[in-house]
């Protein structure tokens, strides 16, 4: 049993590509409308996968099957990833939850919190979004981590079909310190009238060969997840990562991106519209 403790976007892209590699997954959720959210989006991911022949029909429908939901963790599973939000005392009492059941591996998809911070017996397990795409997974070794947790998540990361990365625990870890660190330089480009967004996000993508730009990738993250992010790395380390105005702006006016279909952009049924990105002011 894989079990994934959180209906959100993250928790939904792990539950759906676990599905896939053949787990029996639980997802955990409390919430009864995030639970029936989550299925629909999963049905959605399903039938755009045979749409674009990444799966047979046949295929999809028996990953629907391996699926089901659970208000709590139950014993005797493989592996438990924790995908709730970026908050310590919530992560850590999930977690404590979790390890009581005595998984065989025991996992947070944690961005930026330090590992050692979340409980003994707990690994980093940090996918990336959207996580059917995105072939890293970051495995991260806190002060608590068992011995033999690195192998069984290289294992599970190979069975997913990813390709991972081993880093030590510090917080915002390899990716999301290195990749918060561009995305809110870009915001303060944009608040500062540099250019607008889609040119902000042009440079990057053909200037230096990244998929996606740093603005439109915070729309496809959440700005509410960056948020979180970078005020947990402002406080490990300093002024760098303070977030800009315009950011904690449109987080407070429920404008979180591709999720609620404004950000720095604006999203329809979760595509981009052309042309409509903040253009810079003046």
């Amino acid at each position: 049993m894989f079990v994934v403790i959180g209906a959100g976007t993250m928790g939904v892209g792990i539950a759906y590509v676990a599905a896939n590699a053949g787990y029996q997954v639980e997802l955990v959720e409390v919430d009864p409308d995030r639970r029936v959210a989550a299925r629909a989006e999963l049905e959605r991911l399903w039938h755009g996968a045979v749409a674009r022949r990444r799966l047979t029909a046949a295929e999809a429908v028996d990953a629907g099957t391996r699926v089901g939901f659970a208000e709590s963790v139950a014993g005797g599973a493989e592996v438990v990833v924790e995908a709730v939000p970026e908050r310590l005392d919530l992560k850590r009492e999930v977690l404590a939850q979790a390890a009581a059941a005595r998984p065989g591996l025991l996992a947070s998809n944690t961005s930026s919190i330090p590992i050692s911070a979340l409980g003994a017996g707990v690994i980093g397990l940090h996918f990336f979004n959207p996580v059917w795409a995105m072939p890293l997974v970051e495995i991260v070794v806190g002060a608590g981590t068992p011995p033999g947790a690195v192998d069984a998540a290289r294992a599970v990361a190979a069975r997913l079909g990813k390709d991972p990365i081993v880093v030590r625990d510090r917080p915002g870890f390899a990716t999301s310190r290195l990749g918060v660190a561009l995305g809110l330089e870009a915001i303060r480009m944009l608040e500062d009238g540099v250019a607008g967004a889609a040119d902000i996000d042009k440079a990057m993508v053909l200037g230096y060969r990244h998929p996606v730009g740093p603005l439109e990738l915070t729309d496809l993250v959440g700005l509410d997840v960056r948020l979180d992010i970078a005020r947990t790395l402002a406080a490990a380390y300093g002024p760098r990562f303070e977030p800009p105005a315009l950011l904690v702006s449109l987080v407070e006016a429920g404008r979180l991106g591709r999720k609620t279909g404004h950000g720095f952009y604006r999203w329809d049924d979760g595509r981009l519209v052309s042309g409509s990105g903040i253009t810079a002011p003046g």
